[in-house]
């Protein structure tokens, strides 16, 4: 059983780095090296819906150079994989506000929306500078502009107006590092969600450990919150 939509959280690439004695920066060009072969992986498994949290509003607190490299990569990164999107039938979607980016990122990542538009066979989610509470403010706002009344607020409604909408919730949330949190998350969407934490810093996430991820997911009896057999 796989699952039809895997969340990550790339978290561990400084880190990664300082155990090295690497400048972050070499951490973040070795995590995006990781990013594409997992999104390579994700596609030969048939899986539907990936989502990478690439960019949080928290991230802008990080010292100007490390920004700036992020976004280097993040274009760098779209520029020489467009090709292979495409010929693996991979849609970019963006769940965030790139309004505050710099133009020419924002041209990038609209081209690359736009070229793969019609690829049907995976989804690629990117959330950059998302945040999960500020996503749910921004649906209840839009609800609101649009004049929907209080008896037409349902939770269908809400997800229609969410970043994810028309895509299923993550079924599976993976956080590398050993961190053990959703840090802003898919805050609505991960109601239900499985969660799957490692140790393996970003940069080292193979899909050898993908696949131990996955495994490790098959193995679980998902309940949504129903009463099941108990041991």
């Amino acid at each position: 059983m796989l699952p039809r939509h895997l969340a990550v959280i790339m978290d561990g690439n400084g880190r990664w780095a300082k155990a090295r004695g690497l400048k972050r920066s070499e951490g973040h060009k070795a995590g995006t090296q990781a990013a594409k072969n997992i999104v390579t992986r994700c596609r030969e498994l048939g899986i539907e819906h990936l989502t990478l949290y690439t960019f949080s509003k928290e991230n802008w607190a990080r010292p100007k150079d490390e920004i700036a490299t992020l976004f280097d990569l993040l274009t760098v990164f779209l520029k020489k994989e467009l090709t292979s999107l495409r010929e693996q039938d991979i849609r970019l979607k963006i769940l965030g506000e790139l309004s505050e980016f710099p133009f020419g990122v924002k041209q990038v990542v609209a081209h690359t929306i736009k070229k793969t538009e019609d690829c049907k066979s995976m989804t690629l989610n990117l959330a950059l500078n998302y945040s999960g509470r500020d996503e749910l403010v921004r649906a209840c706002r839009k609800m609101v502009a649009e004049g929907i009344s209080e008896d037409r607020i349902t939770e269908e409604t809400m997800s229609d107006y969410l970043y994810t909408a028309g895509q299923p919730d993550p079924d599976l949330i993976i956080r590398t590092s050993g961190e053990l949190r959703l840090s802003n998350y898919l805050l609505y969407q991960a109601a239900y969600s499985e969660l799957y934490f490692t140790d393996v810093y970003w940069p080292d996430f193979t899909p050898e450990e993908l696949d131990k991820a996955l495994a490790e997911y098959a193995r679980r009896q998902r309940r949504f919150g129903k009463t099941g057999d108990q041991i």
